[in-house]
């Protein structure tokens, strides 16, 4: 055997000695493909953009969470939830939905918000390869009984016992002149309260595959935007605007509620979107992103 083969054999060794720890992962800001992402908890997240499926290495390796990489696994990466969470996906090109678990971070190319494994990819019917429009919902609930209990996390609160109370005091008083003393009835003690333990048991973060069921709905594909920000005031908004030839403004809300955003498009391809979404990230606007419409 050669000298690389050994090596190799080494390593594979030390893979398959390695056990998989997942943690609770929020993190740091980072740069990935050239755009920064800033990660935070979030259980109400609810988006629509672009997805790819994930070319992951055959020799696999470690999650961002410290999960085993597996392309077998409902798996996704997302460039800031917090990980592991739980979303509900949608190929919004044919209606196909399911949940997954987030546990790695990515995607690298910019203008894409999701990140499947190629088993994931298959039964939500994407092409590897290339671009799917989805929509994705958090699902709070699963998210933060997948996480509770794992590493990572904020210690529970601690437990403050109650302060003692004195006993009461009992004394028997002989029966006023002219009253008789009616019958005593003994009373049953009500039955003592089971454990905590036993009427909440406590949940730990759970890493078990979850179900390969797969609902269907009605296909809702969308036109391609490039959104460039958001902005409370028109002013700033009309600024945006004027750096980035064909952007115009899109309206919501009156008054104080008013939001002014700043988009390009709509685009038939997945192509021209890019290039648009190239265009706006060289004139400095490092939080524009592809969405569906």
């Amino acid at each position: 055997m050669t000298r690389w083969g050994f090596l190799a054999a080494a390593l594979l060794a030390i893979a398959g000695c390695a056990q998989p720890a997942p943690r609770y992962v929020v993190g740091d800001p980072y740069r990935m493909g050239g755009i920064w992402s800033y990660p935070k908890e979030d259980y109400a997240l609810s988006e629509t953009g672009l997805a790819e499926v994930m070319a992951l290495p055959a020799l696999g390796g470690l999650t961002a969470n410290g999960e085993a990489l597996t392309a077998q696994g409902l798996t996704a990466a997302h460039r800031s939830l917090q990980l592991p969470a739980i979303i509900r996906v949608t190929n919004l090109e044919n209606g196909r939905s399911m949940l997954l678990r987030v546990n790695d971070r990515g995607p690298e190319k910019p203008g894409r918000i999701l990140g499947v494994s190629p088993r994931a990819g298959a039964l939500l019917g994407m092409t590897p390869g290339g671009a799917t429009q989805i929509a994705l919902v958090v699902d709070a609930e699963n998210s933060r009984a997948a996480a509770e209990g794992l590493p990572g996390q904020a210690p529970p609160p601690i437990a403050i016992a109650a302060a003692p109370r004195a006993a009461v005091a009992r004394e028997e008083l002989a029966p006023l002149p002219g009253t008789r003393e009616a019958p005593r009835r003994e009373v049953q003690p009500l039955p003592s309260a089971a454990p905590l333990t036993e009427l909440a048991p406590q949940r730990r973060g759970s890493m078990a595959p979850l179900p390969e069921t797969v609902t269907q709905t009605a296909p809702r594909p969308g036109s391609l935007l490039v959104e460039a920000g958001q902005f409370s005031g028109r002013s700033a908004a009309e600024s945006v605007a004027a750096r980035l030839p064909g952007a115009r403004i899109s309206q919501q809300g009156r008054g104080r509620n008013a939001n002014f955003r700043v988009v390009l498009g709509p685009f038939a391809e997945v192509r021209a979107a890019d290039f648009a979404l190239e265009r706006t990230l060289a004139a400095g606007l490092s939080g524009a992103w592809i969405i569906v419409e």
